[in-house]
Parts: structure tokens; C-alpha cells; sequence
């Protein structure tokens, strides 16, 4: 299903509109009530008493319109009352409104950081209200994922690189995968440094943004060495050094629970500061370990 803006657009289209005045117009067609989105993604956090769900209505009225909300059991991984729980189980749209929401409490304790979980949600309401050119157009799956608080230090210590540079370009490496070493950079925050990060003795620096938790991106700094060219790719096509940022086309993450980064990099030569050429945008996955998982993978001969 669309999102309501789309629907009240094509509602519009085929029902009308009646000019208020000269700067506004009302939607003329029948009521209908709905949920905004066939599917809402949520995040839950430590601190956070509840998320919303909206729900939308194609006319205000003059009078509050109260509605029940059910869960729908069938096709639902989440248990309520052990992963969440409705705050309420009705909603009301107020008189003069458009719209409302559904309350929800994640258990953020019962919540694994690897859970991916759903449940669907249906609006309990006269079938009239229910806008038939879109079935089911009274329920929405819910989806809920766990986000830890943002902590520099779970990005320190030993990490494991899997990398489609190497794999592509693997130079004096023997595997698309590295042992790394990072830690904190000394003066700049949120900031942490790569050691020998795809070959040894080019170090990197990459940078933690936690300002949205929806959106917690890393970035590299422009022009970073990460190795030499003959060195690489058996040939100069520059001024030997393999220079690296994040990528311009791809955003890079980074996930507080499991301790991983997911980076896009960009990859390019230049010679006395003028492009060379594009080598491309690589996938790369950074995944912190333990000391003592450090020392196994040694071992193993990783």
C-alpha cells in the first residue's frame, strides 16, 4: 500500500476537491481509515518509552472517533507482553483531525541485537471505513530492531576486515581478510585509528557519526594511502600511492549491538594531486573481537 499522501492524492483525483477559499481546498470523497504505511519500521532504544505507528484518516470530522487495535497472531515472530506491548488498545482521532498513532512499548532487555521482529497490527472498525481498493488497507506488519547506546570504545581493540578490495586487488595479501588492530584517535573525537588496515604500514582513520541512531554513519577522510601501487597492482599509473575515502554513492554504517561496521570505500590514483583514475567503490565488513578470539585466529594462522 502506498503511503497515505499517494492515496489521499489518487482519492483526490477521482472524487474531487471543494475550494474552501482561495489558498486552500478539502478533500470531498468518502471516510476512510487507515493504517499510513503497509509496513513501519521501528527502532528501540534503552531510553525510549514507546514508538508510534500512524494512523490516518481521508476527512476530519467534527466529533472524536475512537477505534480498537488487535494483534493479528498469524504470520508474527514477536510475543507481546515479552517484546512489546500496546500501550493502549484503541486509538482515537480527534475531533478536527487527521491522524493518530499507535502506542508501542519495546522491551528493549527481551530484545536480541541480531532480532529481526514483527508482528501486524489491524484497525477494529465498521467495514465501511475500510478502503476496499486496497486490501487489508486496515493492517500494517510492525518491525522492530534493537539499537544500543553508541559507545567509541566497542570500536577499539582487535577487529576482523572482510574485504572485496582485497579480494579484488589482493597485492601482498594472501586473503580478503585481515587482523587488524584500531584505538582511539589521541585528539580527534568519535575518531579511531586503523592499523594497517589493507596493507601493513598504510594506517586509516574513519570517524563515528551516532547524531541520529537511525542513521549512524562512518566516514573516511579524503585522500587516505592505504598502499602503493606497484605493490597492488604490479604497475605506477600514478605517483605510487593507492589513495582511499568513503564512497560518494554508497553511505556506510556502523551497528553499536554487534560491533561491526559495514564501509563503502572509494578507491582512486592521482598523480601530483590530479586524478589518475577511478579503481571503484568496494564493500567491506569490520567486525570487533575479543583478545581472546584475536589469539585463536592467530593461531589458526588467520
Amino acid at each position: 500500500m502506498k503511503k497515505i499522501y499517494y492515496i489521499l492524492i489518487a482519492a483526490a483525483l477521482s472524487a474531487g476537491f471543494v475550494s474552501c477559499d482561495e489558498e486552500y481546498v478539502t478533500y470531498s470523497g468518502p471516510e476512510y481509515v487507515m493504517f499510513s504505511d503497509s509496513l513501519s519500521t521501528n527502532m528501540v532504544t534503552a531510553d525510549a518509552e514507546y514508538f508510534s505507528v500512524p494512523v490516518a484518516s481521508t476527512v476530519a470530522c467534527d466529533y472524536d472517533r475512537t477505534f480498537g487495535v488487535e494483534v493479528v497472531d498469524k504470520g508474527s515472530n514477536a510475543i507481546e507482553g515479552v517484546h512489546y506491548r500496546l500501550l493502549s488498545n484503541t486509538i482515537t482521532i480527534p475531533a478536527g483531525k487527521l491522524a493518530t498513532e499507535v502506542k508501542v512499548a519495546g522491551l528493549y532487555d527481551n530484545i536480541e541485537p541480531s532480532d529481526s521482529l514483527g508482528f501486524s497490527l489491524r484497525l477494529v472498525m465498521p467495514e465501511k471505513l475500510e478502503w476496499d481498493l486496497y486490501e487489508n488497507s486496515n493492517q500494517t506488519k510492525v518491525v522492530m530492531y534493537k539499537s544500543c547506546p553508541y559507545d567509541i570504545n566497542n570500536f577499539t581493540g582487535w577487529c576482523v576486515l572482510t574485504s572485496l578490495y582485497l579480494y579484488s586487488y589482493p597485492g601482498a595479501n594472501t586473503s580478503y581478510q585481515r587482523l587488524i588492530y584500531t584505538e582511539k584517535h589521541p585528539t580527534l573525537e568519535n575518531t579511531i585509528i586503523l592499523r594497517s588496515m589493507f596493507n601493513d604500514g598504510f594506517d586509516v582513520t574513519m570517524t563515528f557519526d551516532p547524531t541520529d541512531p537511525a542513521q549512524p554513519l562512518v566516514t573516511m577522510d579524503k585522500a587516505q594511502v592505504i598502499g602503493r601501487e606497484d605493490e597492488t597492482f604490479g604497475i605506477k599509473y600514478g605517483d605510487n600511492k593507492i589513495l582511499s575515502h568513503h564512497s560518494p554513492y554508497n553511505k556506510s554504517y556502523f551497528n553499536s549491538c554487534q560491533r561491526f561496521v559495514e564501509l563503502w570505500n572509494h578507491v582512486y590514483v592521482e598523480n601530483l594531486g590530479e586524478l589518475v583514475g577511478n579503481v571503484g567503490d568496494f564493500y567491506n565488513v569490520l567486525e570487533w573481537v575479543s583478545d581472546e578470539e584475536a589469539d585463536a585466529l592467530r593461531k589458526d594462522g588467520f
